[in-house]
């Protein structure tokens, strides 16, 4: 299947994401705090993203089945997955509604969220633009998987819960999303099928720049700008 080829490819990209600064540092628990909450500002607005793009795909579906899954996607990241957010807000002590008050579009998310719009837009079939948004899942749950399997966590780690939520919370969002990639993969020209492998491996690369973008606090320059 293309997606099992594509997951098999990017592994040494996970393996980098996972060894990178922002992960280490939450194993480590050596992370500064205003990295997490760098973090926290850009992803909030990313999730918020995240579920228009699946509220756009409904008018792209075929079947029911897919409609009551990005319906259920939908409702699972504007409520379930704040809890992920939660545990690292509480890790740093501040109130998460209080922590993504402020944030912006900072660039490498920018750049992300453009990069699945662009497919939501520009492309007709359901799987261009799912082949952007399911590296999203399945970086977070490889790289949890790789960090319950590589480390002993005492109960009182602070970040725990954050890699068990994403260990074990991302199987069914995925399993729909490859499915309904391969499916139509089976459909589509060679050339088409070379834009969906594009999609997934860039979009594995903005998953490595969205952390580091967080570990740098990146901004944007504003020189010499008058908005």
């Amino acid at each position: 299947m293309l997606t099992g080829e594509l997951m098999c490819k990017i592994e040494p990209m996970i393996e980098e994401i996972y060894n990178d600064r922002f992960i280490q540092g939450l194993i480590n628990v050596d992370i500064d705090k205003e990295s997490v909450i760098h973090y926290l500002q850009a992803d909030a607005l990313y999730l918020d993203e995240f579920a228009n793009l699946y509220a756009m795909l409904i008018g792209k579906a075929d079947s029911r089945d897919t409609v009551k899954y990005l319906l259920g996607q939908m409702d699972f990241l504007l409520d379930g997955e704040s809890e992920a957010h939660n545990i690292l807000a509480r890790a740093v002590g501040i109130p998460y509604q209080e922590i993504i008050k402020t944030g912006e579009w900072y660039p490498a998310a920018d750049h992300y969220i453009k990069h699945m719009y662009f497919n939501a837009y520009s492309r007709e079939n359901i799987a261009f633009t799912m082949s952007a948004m399911v590296p999203c899942p399945y970086v977070y749950r490889r790289i949890a998987e790789m960090a319950m399997e590589r480390n002993t966590f005492e109960s009182d780690h602070p970040y725990k819960k954050w890699f068990e939520f994403y260990a074990a919370d991302m199987d069914d969002t995925l399993e729909v999303m490859l499915k309904i990639i391969d499916k139509e993969a089976e459909k589509m020209s060679v050339n088409d099928i070379m834009k969906l492998k594009k999609n997934f491996i860039e979009s594995t690369e903005h998953e490595k720049r969205f952390f580091n973008m967080a570990v740098n606090k990146e901004r944007w320059m504003e020189v010499n700008v008058n908005a």
